[in-house]
C-alpha cells in the first residue's frame, strides 16, 4: 500500500497540468499531520508579514496559536498554514491566495514538496528539488538531508528637509535540517546606514546596532544569527543566537522586545499537551561594563574585558479555554560570577534562588536582578484579539495605593486588534503601554536590564507612556495598505543609584511633565513579490517637543522638530 501511495504522488508531480492546491489536499487526506518534519529552525521576527497573517487565521478562529513567545519556528508556521489550509472554504479570495502563497514558502519543512516550480531558482539545473521560495535561493532535498542558501539584499532611501540617507545591507542565509531531529542555520547581514540614526540612548524601534561606538555620519555594522536544534514530537533543545520576543503587542513587546543584537542562548521549548507549553533560555548577554581588573594594557593598546553578565528566563502558558492562553515567568539578570547551575534549572523562581546564593546573614542584599511578567491573549470573539502583558520590576503590596511609599516598578500593555472591520480584509487595533519610574533600572550596572547597552524591554524604557492606534487594508495577496498614529511621552529622568543612596525612591510620580514627546503619523505601502521579497513606500509626518536637553538626548538630528519623511526600500531575505 506504500509502494502504491508513493507512485500516485510521483505521478501526480510529473504532471505539470495539476495545481498546487490539488495536490496538496491529495496529499492532506492521504497523510493528514504527517507531511512534516521534526527538526526546528526559528523564523526572525523581523519577516513581520507570516506572522501578521497566522495572526489573522487565528483572529479568524481559522488556526490555533500562543503569541506570548517569538520567534515561532519554520516547523510551527508550516503547521499552522497545514492547518488553515483543512479549511480552506471560511477564507475569503485573497486569504486563500495568500495561505498558497506561504504553503509555497515552507515547502522545506514538509517530507513531500508541494510544488516543482523553478521559475524563481538561478541554478535550478543543478538541484534535485526547487521551490519558489527565494528569487535568489539555492534549494536542496532527499529523502535525510534539507538545504537552502539564500541571498540577502537590501536598500532603503530616506528623505526630509533635513537631508537624505541610505541604509544598505547584504548578506547570506544557510541552513537546513538532516535525518529526523536535527535542524541548524546561519545568517550574516552587513549593514551601512548613511546617518548617525542608530544609538542605545535613543527612542527609535529600529532593530539595534551591535556596536559600542558610532562615527559622526556613516554607521557600520554586522549582525550574526545562527544556531543548531535537536528536536522531538512535543519539544525542543537549541543552542542559538537569535532575538527572543516575548509578550503580545503589534508594535513594541514590553517584556523582551527582540529590538536588542542577538546575542546567545540555550533554549528548550515544551508542549507536550494541547493545554501548556513551557518555554526556556539562558542567554549569554554584553555588559559594556568594564572589569579594570583583568583589563590591560598591551603596548600603545588598550585591550578592554567586559565584566560577564548573563539571563536566564523561562514562561509558563496554560490554555484553560480554547484560544485563551494565560502566560507567567519571571527572569533574572546576574552577574561577577561563572554560569551558575541553579540558573540553567528551567522551572525555578529565580528571585528565591538569588536570595540562597546572595542575600547574606553578614552582607545583607548584595543579589542579581530579577523581574517577573504575565500575558493573557483571548481570540474567544471571532475576529477580535484581546491581549495584555504586565512586567514586574519591583511591587510592594502593602503600599501599592500608598502615593508617598508605594514602589511600583512596573510596565502594562493593553491592546486589541479587530480583522475584516465592517468589510473583508479591513483591520484595526489600538495599544497602550505605560512604564512606571524606574522600571528596568538597577543600582548596579552590571546587572541592568540591557544587553549592548540597548534595553531588553520597551524602547521608550522607564516613566513612559506610548499609545498606538492602526488601521489597515489588504485589497489583493501580499500588498498591505496602512496607516498609524502614534503618540510617545516621556516624563523626568530618575537615576536608580542616587535615589537609593538618598533613600528617596519610592513614591515617584508617573510623567509629572513632560521633557519629551513626539506625535507621528505613518502611512505605509508594503507589497510582497515572492516569498520573503519586498517592495515599500512610507510616509512619515513626526513632531518632536519638549526640552532641547532630552530632544538631543533622545531623538537623532535627522528628526528633530517637525519633519515629512520618505522612504523607499525594497528587501530579499532578512
Amino acid at each position: 500500500m506504500k509502494y502504491f501511495q508513493l507512485n500516485i504522488i510521483k505521478d501526480m508531480f510529473l504532471k505539470r497540468e495539476i495545481t498546487i492546491n490539488s495536490r496538496l489536499i491529495f496529499i492532506l487526506l492521504l497523510f493528514g499531520g504527517k507531511i512534516l518534519f521534526s527538526q526546528t529552525v526559528p523564523e526572525h521576527i523581523t519577516n513581520a508579514n507570516i506572522y501578521e497573517f497566522l495572526d489573522e487565521l487565528a483572529s479568524n478562529k481559522i488556526i490555533l496559536l500562543s503569541d506570548a513567545v517569538k520567534p515561532y519556528s519554520r516547523k510551527i508556521i508550516a503547521e499552522k498554514l497545514l492547518e488553515a489550509k483543512k479549511r480552506e472554504k471560511e477564507l475569503n479570495k485573497r486569504q486563500k491566495k495568500e495561505l498558497d502563497f506561504y504553503l509555497q514558502g515552507y515547502q522545506t519543512e514538509m517530507k513531500y514538496p508541494l510544488n516543482f516550480n523553478r521559475k524563481w531558482n538561478i541554478l535550478n539545473r543543478y538541484q534535485k528539488w526547487a521551490a519558489t521560495l527565494n528569487p535568489l535561493g539555492v534549494y536542496y532535498k532527499d529523502s535525510t538531508t534539507t538545504l537552502w542558501l539564500n541571498l540577502i539584499l537590501g536598500y532603503e532611501y530616506h528623505s526630509n528637509k533635513n537631508g537624505s540617507f541610505k541604509h544598505t545591507y547584504g548578506g547570506l542565509a544557510f541552513g537546513g535540517y538532516i535525518g529526523k531531529h536535527l535542524g541548524f542555520y546561519t545568517s550574516l547581514r552587513d549593514n551601512t546606514i548613511t546617518e548617525n540614526v542608530i544609538q542605545p540612548g535613543y527612542f527609535v524601534t529600529d532593530q539595534a546596532a551591535p556596536v559600542k561606538t558610532f562615527s559622526p555620519n556613516d554607521i557600520e555594522f554586522s549582525e550574526a544569527r545562527g544556531g543548531i536544534t535537536y528536536s522531538w514530537k512535543w519539544g525542543n533543545v537549541g543552542l542559538i543566537k537569535d532575538n527572543p520576543q516575548w509578550g503580545s503587542t503589534y508594535y513594541q513587546s514590553n517584556i523582551l522586545s527582540g529590538r536588542t543584537p542577538s546575542y546567545a542562548m540555550i533554549t528548550l521549548h515544551l508542549n507536550p499537551v494541547k493545554w501548556f507549553q513551557f518555554d526556556y533560555y539562558h542567554g549569554w548577554l554584553v555588559s559594556d561594563v568594564v572589569d579594570s581588573t583583568r583589563s590591560y594594557w598591551d603596548g600603545d593598546s588598550y585591550r578592554a574585558v567586559f565584566h560577564p553578565k548573563y539571563m536566564a528566563a523561562n514562561m509558563f502558558t496554560f490554555v484553560p479555554l480554547k484560544r485563551l492562553y494565560i502566560s507567567f515567568g519571571n527572569s533574572i539578570i546576574y552577574s561577577d560570577m561563572n554560569v551558575h547551575a541553579a540558573y540553567l534549572i528551567p522551572f525555578l523562581f529565580y528571585k528565591s534562588v538569588d536570595h540562597t546564593l546572595n542575600a547574606t546573614y553578614h552582607y545583607g542584599d548584595a543579589g542579581q536582578n530579577s523581574q517577573m511578567f504575565f500575558n493573557v491573549s483571548s481570540r474567544n470573539i471571532k475576529h477580535l484579539h484581546l491581549y495584555g502583558s504586565l512586567f514586574v520590576d519591583e511591587l510592594s503590596l502593602r503600599h501599592m495605593f500608598d502615593k508617598e511609599t508605594h514602589r511600583n516598578y512596573i510596565s502594562v500593555k493593553a491592546g486589541t486588534r479587530v480583522t475584516n472591520l465592517l468589510v473583508e480584509n479591513l483591520y484595526a487595533g489600538i495599544e497602550y503601554t505605560r512604564t512606571n519610574p524606574l522600571v528596568y533600572q538597577n543600582y548596579l550596572k552590571t546587572v541592568t536590564f540591557e544587553s549592548n547597552s540597548y534595553n531588553l524591554g520597551h524602547y521608550m524604557r522607564d516613566n513612559s507612556d506610548v499609545i498606538n492606534v492602526s488601521l489597515g487594508y489588504k485589497p489583493l495577496r501580499g500588498l498591505n495598505l496602512r496607516v498609524d498614529y502614534m503618540q510617545a511621552r516621556h516624563g523626568t529622568d530618575y537615576d536608580y543609584r542616587e535615589l537609593q543612596d538618598s533613600g528617596s525612591s519610592s513614591g515617584l510620580p508617573f510623567i509629572d511633565k513632560v521633557i519629551w514627546k513626539e506625535q507621528r503619523m505613518t502611512l505605509s505601502i508594503k507589497y510582497e513579490i515572492v516569498n520573503n521579497s519586498y517592495f515599500y513606500f512610507n510616509y512619515r509626518f513626526s513632531n518632536i517637543t519638549g526640552e532641547q536637553s532630552a530632544i538631543e538626548k533622545y531623538t537623532p538630528e535627522y528628526y528633530w522638530g517637525k519633519t515629512s519623511t520618505v522612504t523607499l526600500g525594497a528587501n530579499i531575505g532578512f
